[in-house]
């Protein structure tokens, strides 16, 4: 495993590696890793020649008062499991090698970046376009690859390639779950003892309406019982179910539909989505 700071070194790699007709594949994220993490690399390395994984704490998708300082940074354990899966190139760039000319964006991700989490942390996805497209820029990857926890980053980066005509086709993975069904995530550690014990409960509930909704039970009665499950136990920032393709609402002849919600538990923000086909439509 090779392990790059500037950009210009990495390029220089990649661009041997492009002259041997060896594709690449990208996989960004910004640390903490767990095994969710490495079911990206795994996709990865299933569809490249060469894997990049990149570590960026990236500024741009924090807000005021959120936790861009107290980020879990875990670089040593990352290092070790990334090098037990072989990968080809680590990529740990400086703030100014990403931004050479300052952090300001005018990304406009669209009305969907203004939905669900876009409502509740309004210049994220801003954020997360921005550092996106700069990591395309420099690593320049046939793919790259997501999990699908993430679903709405995962459709404005699908949006983001497609309306910027970018040559990167992005492929995702299924969310990846502890044994109780908690979705992986780096901030789960900030979860205690208890608010740990209760956190399965979330995804517990989502399940619920899945199966009342297989079932044939009224989505907007199903809505409204989860949303009155999930707040006895949470703080509720927003529960929808949705055109699966797009965040939109859902219409007689919808199929695929998605349960997607953001909640917090103590000093935790926890999201969570499950994507289905709708019988009989």
């Amino acid at each position: 495993m090779k392990i790059f700071k500037r950009s210009v070194d990495l390029q220089f790699f990649l661009d041997s590696c492009r002259n041997d007709n060896k594709t690449v594949a990208l996989v960004p994220t910004m640390g903490g890793l767990h095994p969710g993490h490495l079911r990206l690399v795994e996709k990865a390395q299933s569809i490249a020649d060469i894997v990049v994984v990149s570590i960026f704490v990236n500024p741009t998708q924090f807000a005021t008062g959120e936790d861009f300082n107290s980020y879990p940074k875990t670089f040593s354990n990352d290092k070790f499991l990334l090098e037990g899966r072989s990968i080809d190139a680590l990529f740990i760039p400086s703030k100014n090698e990403i931004y050479p000319n300052g952090t300001f964006s005018n990304f406009d991700v669209g009305q969907m970046g203004e939905l669900l989490c876009g409502a509740f942390r309004p210049s994220h996805f801003k954020g997360v376009a921005q550092v996106v497209n700069r990591l395309f820029d420099i690593v320049k990857p046939n793919y790259s690859v997501f999990g699908e926890k993430d679903y709405q980053q995962l459709l404005i980066i699908k949006s983001l390639v497609e309306n910027n005509n970018l040559n990167v086709s992005i492929k995702s993975v299924p969310t990846q779950r502890e044994d109780d069904g908690l979705a992986m995530s780096t901030r789960n550690k900030y979860l205690g003892t208890e608010n740990r014990k209760k956190a399965p409960l979330f995804y517990r509930q989502l399940s619920y309406a899945k199966a009342s909704i297989e079932q044939g039970e009224s989505i907007e009665l199903v809505k409204k019982k989860t949303l009155s499950e999930l707040g006895a136990n949470f703080e509720v920032e927003y529960l929808e179910v949705l055109n699966a393709n797009n965040l939109s609402q859902i219409t007689t002849n919808t199929a695929e539909i998605i349960i997607i919600s953001a909640i917090r538990l103590g000093e935790s923000r926890l999201i969570d989505n499950i994507v289905f086909r709708r019988p009989n439509v």
